[in-house]
């Protein structure tokens, strides 16, 4: 399951991580984001103890997502070191965000 980041716990949990985190922007009213949900959770487990992977609720938490830029959901903002290295807006393939999980957080 995905760890649930807040706006209070952002720093602590993803700039401050020893580990790259990916942290997925979403709505339970946005449909694209239903459907990355699963694969974000999938991912939670298949990559744990070596990249973070969670979620933040936008409507729950506005200020992170200001901060960022985030303008449409799903997006999903790799963080390595605690600086953004990467970045996809919009329902991507599992198969697309592996890629981009061992490519940009574990090389």
């Amino acid at each position: 399951m995905a760890t649930q980041i807040s706006d209070a716990t952002f720093d602590s949990l993803v700039l401050k991580s020893e580990l790259p985190v990916l942290l997925d922007f979403w709505a339970p009213w946005c449909g694209p984001c239903r459907a990355v949900g699963p694969i974000i959770d999938e991912l939670a487990e298949e990559y744990e103890g070596r990249v973070i992977i969670a979620k933040m609720n936008v409507d729950e938490n506005p200020t992170t997502p200001t901060k960022f830029g985030i303008r449409a959901i799903p997006t999903m903002i790799l963080f390595k070191g605690g600086e953004a290295v990467e970045q996809v807006t919009g329902a991507v393939t599992k198969a697309s965000i592996k890629e981009m999980l061992d490519t940009k957080a574990l090389a």
